[in-house]
C-alpha cells in the first residue's frame, strides 16, 4: 500500500457535482493498492498514519499527531499512485490491485484507521471521477510505503 498524505486546512470530495466528504483540518489521503496487499500493511499503515507527528506545536515544530491536533481524515483510493513510469511516455498501471482485491481492502484500511483513530473516518467513493479540492497546510505532503515501510 502506498498513500500520500496531505496536511490540510479543508478539504472535500465532491462525485457528479454531489458533495460526499468534507473536513476542516485535518489529512487528506490518497490511498494506492496492489494485488500483494495484505492487512499486516494496513495494521502498519494505518498505526504510522494515527501516531505520524506532522502538526506543529506552539513553537511550529512538527510535534502532534493527528489525534493530538483532533484532526479529521478523509481517504480517497487512487490506483494512479501505483503508476510505473520506466518505459515509455504511458504509466503502467498492472501493479494497481484489481477491484474485487481493492475494494476489500480498502474498506479494511478504513476500517482499521478509524479503530486507530477512535473516530469516523470519511471517504471519497471508489472508482468513480471524483472533485477533489484541498488546501494544503504548509504544504505537508508525505508519501509512504508499506512495503518499503517508509
Amino acid at each position: 500500500m502506498r498513500v500520500v498524505i496531505q496536511l490540510v486546512k479543508q478539504a472535500s470530495v465532491t462525485v457528479k457535482g454531489k458533495l460526499i466528504s468534507e473536513i476542516k483540518k485535518g489529512y487528506l489521503i490518497f490511498l494506492g493498492i496492489v494485488e500483494e496487499d495484505t492487512q499486516e500493511d494496513i495494521n502498519w499503515l494505518a498505526g504510522k498514519i494515527a501516531r505520524l507527528r506532522i502538526f506543529s506545536d506552539d513553537s511550529g515544530a512538527m510535534n502532534h499527531s493527528i489525534m493530538e491536533a483532533n484532526g479529521d481524515v478523509i481517504v480517497v483510493s487512487q490506483f494512479t499512485l501505483q503508476a510505473k513510469t520506466k518505459k515509455g511516455n504511458r504509466p503502467s498501471f498492472i501493479k494497481a490491485a484489481r477491484s474485487e482485491t481493492a475494494i476489500p481492502l480498502y474498506e479494511k484500511f478504513i476500517i482499521q484507521l478509524e479503530n486507530e483513530l477512535g473516530k469516523k473516518v470519511q471517504t471519497g467513493e471508489f472508482g468513480a471521477m471524483m472533485d477533489v479540492a484541498l488546501i494544503n497546510d504548509g504544504p505537508v505532503t508525505i508519501l509512504i510505503d508499506s512495503k518499503q515501510k517508509e
